[in-house]
């Protein structure tokens, strides 16, 4: 169930409101362009009156003028439309330009929002919510509510003023040949309801496609490696095809109303042109009313479909603006669910005294209830002495990892207590506790741009000096000197370009260069490194980790030999501790891994 089929109404004031709120900032622009709505509104009903005016009083004037007069007020009239065509194109520059100004501030308000709020998101949220939904929320969504800022709402009062405005001119002309004109007006309401029904659940139809297409796009992107090392390119290209041809399908069902709409719209408004010929032009005969005002009304009655069928559009607008809006807000509603206390603890720097108690953890929001297979720790207490180096050892979902996160307050615990240096890791500042806290993952990311960058992550703040001794110190500045440009070298998107373990360097010098002095942790760092890639990072780690509190995560149990303690995790439980040397001894469940990795490696 997509969280994209929940919206089915075409219009909510609550989440109106909430998007007007985001142009509340910019009353200015909204002032300027509803008076130059205004004056364009009057304009485009002026010209019909010039038009009648030149009619009436030259080319087929009611009563007899001289020529040389017929051809002065022509050039009058001529002058006059000219000058309301000059006013009409300045104030409808003017509109444009403020609407579009106004919606691309609010489009940059709302997208920094939705950007500023999922960087707050604990990692949870991210396990659950697909990257491709996310990305649709802050691109083609909010493009939606700018559609319904600069074209469904400030249209939707352009046509209503510029309707207010036709019938008003055409009662004041004639008023029985305006309601002649009007008593079409039922008909036209009821066929654009019934059709903007059919046009409302086929966009909403559409919306929930493209949302699949986008999350299909991000998925098959992300995994290109694994479709091409598994050979499944056609398997991959077959489920593309089916959620692709089913956007297709949607949009043309979204095409088949819209081309239902026009041809009714446009054949009703001639069928109201034909009558007012006849009637009109009876009344010309008669002489009841003058050619001129014939030409205005006809004029007038085709100005008049023209706002009634784009305001019937707006309603489609409205639609998807509101399915954008519920989704928005629903993100930006979302619970942060690790959040700061009023009275958060600053951290200057830690001593690195780590200590778990009665620790149970499943990934869960808060509240949920956890079931009994659903616990990832269950009951862990162990406790970490500054400068100590542990290593965490154990197979694959046994806890490891979730307990490095945990510590990082990636996400907090269900029960018992996290504690560094005497605190609960709930009472510090969540950007002062991550500031001393070096992480070096199995799979470290690089970001786009240059190394310089990737190690300052944005501190100008850093010397060059400090970032070339830092990088010597961790044994990546011989490689890095050896590229094309050294630290100003460009790296692709993840780092491509560079090896796993020249990336694993990288990343262990920006944990330094960022925590020099605090808590490093290092998750299985060396996992998928060659052997002399991994002596490399190997004694990269023993300098690091000197003088420091450190926990290391390692599959390969014959790096962790000369650490300080070993806690052996099975099933979410701590149920060996000891050196190498003591576990190896005690002949139970390491001493068991170390000989079965062993004999693998034999």
């Amino acid at each position: 169930m997509y969280e994209d089929e929940a919206f089915k109404k075409s219009f909510d004031p609550k989440l109106a409101r909430r998007i007007l709120r985001y142009t509340f900032p910019y009353w200015k622009a909204i002032l300027i362009a509803l008076a130059a709505l205004f004056v364009t509104t009057l304009t485009t009903n002026l010209f019909p009156l010039i038009l009648k005016f030149a009619i009436d009083r030259a080319i087929v004037p009611v009563k007899a003028t001289a020529t040389a007069e017929r051809y002065h007020l022509l050039l009058l009239a001529s002058l006059l439309f000219i000058g309301v065509r000059l006013l009409d194109f300045v104030a409808r520059y003017v509109q444009t330009y403020s609407l579009a100004w106004l919606g691309q501030h609010v489009l940059f308000d709302m997208r920094s929002d939705i950007f500023r709020k999922i960087q707050r998101l604990h990692l949870g949220y991210f396990d659950r919510t697909p990257v491709g939904r996310l990305l649709t929320r802050i691109t083609s969504d909010v493009d939606a509510i700018n559609q319904f800022i600069t074209g469904g709402l400030v249209g939707f009062l352009a046509d209503l003023f510029m309707l207010v405005g036709i019938m008003g001119f055409m009662l004041y002309l004639n008023w029985r040949m305006a309601l002649l004109a009007f008593a079409v007006m039922p008909v036209l309401l009821w066929a654009t309801t019934r059709i903007r029904i059919g046009m409302r659940d086929a966009y909403r139809l559409m919306r929930i496609k493209l949302a699949r297409v986008n999350a299909a796009l991000q998925e098959n992107l992300a995994g290109v490696e694994t479709t091409q090392l598994f050979a499944r390119e056609e398997r991959q290209e077959r489920r593309f095809d089916q959620v692709n041809r089913e956007l297709r399908d949607a949009w043309v069902l979204v095409i088949w109303w819209f081309s239902m709409f026009y041809p009714i719209v446009s054949f009703l408004g001639e069928a109201t042109v034909a009558a007012m010929i006849w009637y009109g032009g009876g009344q010309v005969i008669q002489g009841a009313v003058t050619f001129g005002l014939l030409v205005a009304f006809l004029d007038y009655v085709r100005n008049f479909f023209k706002p009634l069928q784009d305001m019937s559009d707006k309603f489609n607008i409205f639609q998807a603006a509101m399915a954008s809006a519920e989704r928005i807000f629903k993100l930006l509603d979302t619970p942060e669910e690790v959040t700061d206390k009023p009275d958060a603890l600053p951290v200057e720097k830690f001593a690195g005294d780590i200590r778990f108690e009665d620790v149970w953890f499943a990934y869960k929001s808060p509240g949920e209830e956890v079931d009994a297979d659903e616990w990832v720790l269950r009951g862990v207490s162990f406790h970490i002495r500054p400068g100590e180096k542990v290593a965490l050892v154990g197979a694959t979902g046994a806890g490891k990892t979730s307990t490095v996160s945990l510590i990082a307050r990636f996400y907090d615990v269900q029960k018992g207590r996290v504690m560094i240096d005497g605190h609960d890791v709930r009472d510090y500042r969540q950007r002062d506790l991550r500031r001393a806290i070096g992480i070096v993952l199995q799979d470290p990311f690089l970001f786009s741009g240059t190394i310089e960058f990737n190690l300052r992550l944005g501190d100008e703040t850093i010397p060059a000096a400090r970032i070339v001794e830092v990088c010597k110190f961790v044994g990546a500045h011989e490689f890095i000197q050896k590229l094309p440009d050294g630290y100003r070298t460009v790296l692709g998107e993840r780092g491509a370009g560079l090896s796993t373990g020249q990336k694993q360097l990288i990343a262990l010098a920006r944990a330094v260069l960022h925590n020099p002095d605090i808590l490093l942790i290092l998750d299985e760092a060396t996992a998928s490194v060659d052997t002399e890639t991994e002596r490399q990072i190997q004694r990269a780690m023993e300098r690091v980790m000197e003088g420091r509190t450190s926990i290391i995560i390692a599959h390969r149990l014959s790096t962790i030999q000369g650490v300080d303690r070993i806690l052996v995790f099975r099933k979410g439980r701590i149920v060996e501790e000891g050196t190498h040397a003591e576990l190896l001894a005690a002949g139970g469940y390491y001493a068991r891994l170390y000989e079965l990795q062993y004999a693998e490696a034999g």
